[in-house]
């Protein structure tokens, strides 16, 4: 029995199929048959019944996965524990962020911290930031970045980004030569939402006054098709000033301030009170608030 064959079974056991698991760990499925063949042996039981396409565990897989996965947690634990008495950084981090933060704010964070701790490998898990507080309070996140303001008690949070949401427009929209708009111009313009998260909250609370009026021509998933939508003249929204910097640049949209109201969208570094540190994670915060700094 080895780790490689445990990390196996867990594939299988969690996605229900050899094919998939295959894929999830790089060999070919005959490879994969191969190492639960080798397991039963040593457990001396199935653990599997497969019937047609559908792999199951039986009794005896149930009680094998709870030993494996906490095996497989233990060396995790283990090969951190010695990373962190090394001289060097090295380890995994495991960092939760929206859509939004990876594509605009982390890079150049990622481009410092790598430089200084290449050996350090990132995993990275998008999501709102409801899901990302969720997952660090079970502990299977080391960090997340994440709107403010978090309400949990179990969590430490660092503010490190602030962004102001300015209005965004296509240079063709008769708004774009303002040096400022009112919420009441802006409520006259087709508009584009995000479905979900901060500023879609931060909209719906702005424009609540305005409802009868206002023509909400789409509800879009990502940033991306919002600043995509409003360039080609589709609509106008709201977004942090920083998502919109090269489109900018590039001439493709204006961005205006908002008169009379000042909206902000601020970022922090969240982890568990209760945790010690990995090094790993102890040389992000260090280096993420330095960035911002900067």
């Amino acid at each position: 029995m080895d780790f490689d064959q445990l990390r196996t079974f867990q594939e299988v056991a969690k996605l229900g199929s050899f094919s998939r698991a295959a894929n999830k760990v790089y060999l070919s499925q005959s490879a994969v048959s191969a190492q639960i063949r080798q397991l039963e042996l040593e457990y001396g039981d199935k653990l599997f019944d497969r019937s047609g396409k559908s792999v199951k565990l039986t009794p005896a897989g149930r009680v094998a996965l709870v030993y494996a996965e906490r095996l497989l947690k233990l060396r995790e634990e283990s090969q951190l524990a010695i990373a962190d008495h090394g001289t060097r950084v090295r380890g995994t981090l495991k960092i939760g962020a929206n859509e939004a933060t990876c594509l605009y704010v982390l890079p150049k964070v990622f481009a410092g911290y790598c430089s200084l701790y290449p050996e350090v490998q990132i995993s990275i898990y998008r999501n709102f930031s409801y899901k990302i507080i969720d997952k660090l309070e079970e502990g299977s996140l080391d960090i997340g970045i994440v709107t403010l303001p978090v309400k949990s008690p179990s969590l430490r949070v660092q503010p490190i980004f602030r962004d102001r949401l300015m209005l965004m427009v296509s240079p063709k929209n008769p708004l774009a030569k303002h040096k400022s708009v009112s919420v009441d111009e802006i409520a006259r313009e087709p508009l584009l939402f995000p479905k979900t998260g901060y500023t879609r909250g931060l909209m719906d609370k702005l424009f609540r006054p305005f409802n009868g009026q206002l023509q909400v021509r789409m509800e879009l998933p990502s940033v991306g098709m919002i600043k995509g939508f409003v360039a080609e003249g589709i609509g106008v929204s709201l977004i942090s000033a920083s998502f919109a910097t090269e489109d900018v640049r590039a001439g493709r949209a204006k961005l205006i301030p908002i008169r009379d109201v000042e909206l902000w969208r601020e970022l922090g570094l969240a982890y568990h009170r209760g945790r010690t540190l990995p090094r790993a994670v102890s040389t992000f915060i260090a280096t993420t608030k330095q960035l911002s700094e900067s």
